[in-house]
């Protein structure tokens, strides 16, 4: 839907940063609609309605098991940002954006022009507000999804420099061009959209997931949950993703959790659990859909009794881990929600470099994307990350 032929003028304002840092206040759904005003796209309050229907309906059916909490409920007065997040957030965007080279991508002197932290790093200058045409860093937004683009092959797979398979890059890839489709509804993006979908779709492999190879071959709930939320995105964004190909994606992440610990294996013929993979599998079934189960208890659980306390160099796969665990702990509301995510969001800012970046060993603007990511989930500026 192009924003010229709509009916629909409504007006959205975001919160004004000196607000919260005098009042200390919760920067909840209600607080974001506050001060600053601007001119939301049309296509995108259109989106944000749709988003919220098509949640609990049409693709995604509520599993019937009932949870401890509350599904998304946020304790009234947990304050979940504040001064140090605010100046945390802004110090990172700003490093992140002078780490963009000139086609648009992000990568660093390790991977390059790579399109998954493209893709990421795109998604962290959204998650402050940020789209083209709108907000300090809507350039950087701009020439990131260009980049994206112009490396969607004929066969819809989003790839550029992918030395440890394609589909990661083009799992994220494709949830930032269904969030940017959703915000925007630019044409030239649905159609790579729509390409990149079907590219997911088609190879699905015969247990339910995906491996590292465009091919329905292998599966790991690693990939897998790569390809969750872009489709998960995809359909929010209006775009058509067969109900059995989910149904046969939850069946797969059911299966690869270990019922002796709720943690996930890596695939079907692996055994142990391990924290990153176990918040993938959580933060997968949220996204597909189900939502009050007692695999989602046994795995948050799991990853309460599980979570690192070394290093980033000690903890393999730290970033990665962390992203999808906040996602899980925000999805589950309650006191998931506001004990991990007091501690993961002061953990962070000790970690931050005085330059504004975070390491890692895939690279300071992987690390750097990742960590703005959970830092500014409770924006909930990026329809993904709402409830």
């Amino acid at each position: 839907m192009r924003t010229d032929k709509t009916i629909l003028n409504f007006e959205f304002r975001i919160s004004n940063l000196n607000q919260s840092k005098q009042t200390g206040s919760n920067f909840s759904r209600s607080n974001q609609i506050q001060n600053s005003k601007f001119q939301m796209p049309n296509a995108f309050c259109v989106y944000l309605c749709l988003s919220v229907f098509i949640c609990g309906a049409l693709f995604f059916t509520p599993c019937a098991y009932a949870q401890k909490n509350d599904l998304g409920s946020t304790p009234p007065n947990f304050v979940e940002i504040n001064q140090a997040m605010r100046l945390g957030v802004e110090r990172g965007l700003a490093a992140l954006a002078q780490s963009q080279v000139d086609d648009g991508s992000f990568g660093g002197e390790r991977y390059g022009k790579h399109v998954a932290i493209t893709a990421l790093a795109c998604l962290a200058f959204m998650a402050d507000g940020n789209l083209p045409g709108r907000g300090l860093y809507s350039q950087n937004v701009t020439k990131g999804m260009d980049f994206i683009l112009d490396n969607v092959q004929e066969t819809g797979l989003v790839s550029a420099n992918s030395p440890h398979g394609p589909m990661y890059g083009h799992g994220f890839a494709t949830l930032f061009l269904g969030e940017i489709y959703g915000m925007t509804g630019e044409a030239r993006v649905r159609e790579a959209l729509i390409k990149a979908t079907r590219l997911i779709v088609d190879n699905q492999n015969h247990e339910g997931g995906w491996r590292y190879q465009p091919a329905p071959v292998e599966a790991d709930i690693s990939v897998t949950i790569c390809q969750i939320m872009a489709l998960r995105s995809a359909r929010n964004a209006g775009i058509h993703v067969p109900k059995a190909t989910v149904d046969r994606a939850i069946l797969y992440v059911r299966q690869c959790q270990n019922p002796n610990d709720g943690g996930f294996r890596y695939m079907l013929n692996t055994a142990g659990s391990s924290f990153a993979r176990s918040a993938a599998g959580v933060a997968s079934l949220y996204y597909a859909g189900v939502y009050q189960d007692d695999a989602l208890q046994t795995g948050l659980d799991y990853l309460i009794g599980q979570r690192p306390r070394g290093s980033v160099t000690s903890t393999p796969h730290y970033y990665y881990g962390q992203y999808y665990a906040v996602q899980a702990m925000f999805l589950a509301g309650g006191h998931y929600w506001e004990n991990w995510y007091q501690s993961i969001r002061d953990e962070l800012l000790a970690r931050q470099s005085q330059t504004g970046t975070w390491d890692s060993s895939y690279g300071d603007d992987y690390g750097t994307a990742m960590s703005l990511l959970v830092l500014q989930i409770p924006n909930r500026l990026v329809p993904i990350f709402q409830r």
